[in-house]
């Protein structure tokens, strides 16, 4: 018997506690969905879950057609991946433009599909190749948009790793490394012209990891806390997301380019993890991915200390767990959702439905496994270099510091 028409329901009741939203709440969460997996819902299953969430944007690490299918008429903005192995080939603007013809332009107008990001976290991997080809890649990208008329819909980024920076404490003296601001300077006015935002991938959980003992849990975890100040600026941080954050701005600020928009395109917290992971755990990820998307979806906050008046644009990582990720148990573990559906832990206030949902009108065919994911642009979370190791040691450091002075 085909028991599709259950999957969804109960996890609406499991997740309503205490906390309801406001109708009127205009939600600006968005949430990765990747598929390393052979055991994941299908994609219509997968947008009841994304819409039951509350949020408005996905990212997708691909160009699944099913996945671009299934979010066709949902309102729903899309971000697809172009991975770190197209970026070679898409060098050649006759390339790009027949990707696009093939891969997305069918799902259009219908698919909201608002962004491509070209590579992910290609500056770090200190690979010359990968390096050179990345700006070009962009820009062939772009130029076929510019030619299929989709351009003024479609704008071209790619995501950075927090590791791009040199410095990220306290927030005000945000810098990049120097070896890359010779290749960063030109992607950064290519975005600039073309009107899209920088992307990076912030992860408080390896500040916290690399230093339990040290780093205080409420601070990472958007828990109530006495916070930071920024001795520079004066700006009062209670919450590290928000001091990495800035430090991004400021290093775009030491560029000449602090008013391109900043969006974080990767965070979240582990539910699970090896014994030397700290903190990954239940209770840790249900409070910071709630008070994540609770802050994000609240009327009352907007912004950044030292941007107050920008909105947050924010991708939780993940949709699920992915079951066939390599590395630590933590890579597994980051999702909202199970493979069946249920969710990993509550996140503390009500959750969306509206009738016209594939929670009440799916039409998939069940949860049959896929195989995973072709693109290998969908990087290893727990692969933070030695340098942006470095940099959360060195922020926590800052935190302890400033909690000194405050307390005297």
């Amino acid at each position: 018997m085909d028991d599709h028409s259950t999957f969804p329901r109960f996890f609406v009741i499991f997740f309503i506690t205490t906390v309801a939203l406001p109708a009127t709440t205009v939600v600006s969460i968005g949430i990765n969905y990747g598929q390393i997996a052979n055991n994941l819902p299908s994609p219509d299953d997968a947008v009841a879950l994304v819409k039951c969430v509350g949020a408005t944007k996905v990212k997708l690490y691909d160009a699944d057609p099913r996945v671009l299918k299934a979010f066709a008429n949902t309102g729903v903005e899309v971000m697809v991946g172009l991975g770190n192995e197209y970026l070679s080939r898409m060098k050649d603007p006759t390339k790009a433009q027949a990707w696009i013809k093939t891969n997305l332009q069918p799902y259009l107008p219908a698919t909201k599909i608002t962004s491509i990001f070209v590579g992910n976290e290609v500056l770090t991997f200190n690979d010359t190749s990968l390096t050179s080809n990345l700006l070009p890649a962009m820009q062939s990208v772009h130029t076929a948009l510019v030619n299929l008329a989709l351009d003024k819909q479609i704008t071209v980024t790619t995501t950075h790793s927090l590791a791009v920076l040199q410095t990220s404490y306290p927030p005000s003296a945000g810098a990049f490394r120097p070896d890359l601001a010779p290749c960063l300077a030109p992607i950064l006015s290519f975005q600039v012209k073309t009107g899209s935002p920088f992307l990076i991938n912030a992860y408080p959980y390896f500040a916290y990891k690399a230093n339990p003992k040290q780093v205080p849990l409420d601070f990472v975890l958007f828990q109530p806390n006495q916070g930071m100040v920024d001795p520079s600026s004066n700006l009062h941080y209670d919450n590290m997301l928000f001091a990495q954050i800035d430090a991004v701005y400021s290093a775009l600020d030491s560029l000449g380019y602090g008013k391109l928009p900043v969006h974080i395109s990767e965070t979240g917290w582990p539910s699970k993890g090896d014994e030397d992971e700290a903190g990954a755990n239940l209770e840790n990820a249900k409070k910071y991915n709630g008070n994540l998307i609770k802050m994000a979806m609240s009327n009352s906050k907007k912004g950044t200390p030292s941007r107050p008046n920008s909105d947050l644009n924010i991708y939780v990582f993940a949709l699920f767990n992915e079951n066939m990720k390599p590395g630590p148990t933590s890579e597994r573990n980051y999702g909202l959702f199970k493979p069946d559906g249920t969710p990993a832990y509550p996140l503390g206030f009500s959750l969306a439905s509206t009738p016209n949902d594939p929670v009440n009108n799916s039409t998939s065919t069940g949860t049959s496994p896929r195989p995973p994911t072709s693109s290998t642009g969908y990087l290893s979370i727990s692969s933070a270099s030695s340098l942006e190791r470095c940099c959360l040691v060195g922020a926590s450091l800052w935190f302890l510091v400033t909690v000194v002075i405050l307390k005297c």
